[in-house]
């Protein structure tokens, strides 16, 4: 990613970092809507979870102009959610319904070029989440 995308997914990010619970809530609340096979995934109470993802967010979007340091726990994470029953399908579904919530949360400030930005990120991390996932387990 080059700086000036990395620029505009964090200030997309921290535009939404006010309303951080909501935008949680609507992650989950569409992701169940359009994939409701995944429901059974997650705990009766979204809330938590909800907050978790925010919190990763946050996280990784700081991180992406030094992406060498989040990686380890991006790929932790991977192998987590590999546990969880996640597959590489599942990070389509969730790459959708980022978009999505993005696109409600900013409003106007969720421009092609702020799209474009979020879709490229979200594809460069996907792909590591899902070589880490597919990575044999060490004895």
């Amino acid at each position: 990613m080059n700086q000036h995308n990395i620029s505009l997914v964090q200030e997309s990010f921290r535009k939404l970092v006010p309303r951080a619970g909501q935008v949680g809530l609507m992650f989950y609340g569409r992701l169940f809507e359009i994939f409701p096979e995944v429901r059974p995934m997650f705990a009766a109470d979204i809330g938590p979870q909800s907050r978790k993802l925010v919190q990763m967010l946050a996280l990784v979007v700081n991180g992406l102009d030094k992406l060498d340091t989040i990686l380890p726990a991006v790929k932790e994470l991977a192998r987590r959610h590999k546990g969880y029953g996640v597959v590489e399908a599942h990070y389509k579904a969730v790459g959708q319904t980022l978009i999505w919530t993005l696109r409600r949360g900013l409003g106007d400030d969720f421009t092609l070029e702020v799209e474009r930005a979020w879709s490229e990120a979200f594809g460069v991390l996907s792909g590591v989440m899902i070589a880490a996932a597919n990575e044999p387990l060490s004895a």
